[in-house]
């Protein structure tokens, strides 16, 4: 992970821990159903990892969100 964009990568953990929170997943549910380690659904909360694409369309699918939702970074 490039920590040049290490607050974009903030804001996009802020987003999926929002929308996983909204849709009542813990992170061990979200994480099964990406079929990822929980640990591996906590760094991308945390942004401690970067999140590849194949991960980002999973997600979205999953939470039901458009691929923007989550790189929509209010500042």
């Amino acid at each position: 992970m490039d920590k040049t964009y290490e607050k974009h990568y903030r804001q996009l953990g802020l987003n999926v821990a929002f929308y996983r929170k909204s849709r009542g997943y813990t992170q061990m549910e979200l994480a099964e159903k990406l079929d990822i380690d929980r640990s591996h659904m906590s760094a991308i909360e945390l942004a401690t990892v970067g999140v590849s694409l194949d991960v980002i369309f999973k997600l979205c699918d999953v939470l039901n969100v458009k691929p923007s939702s989550l790189f929509d970074f209010r500042e």
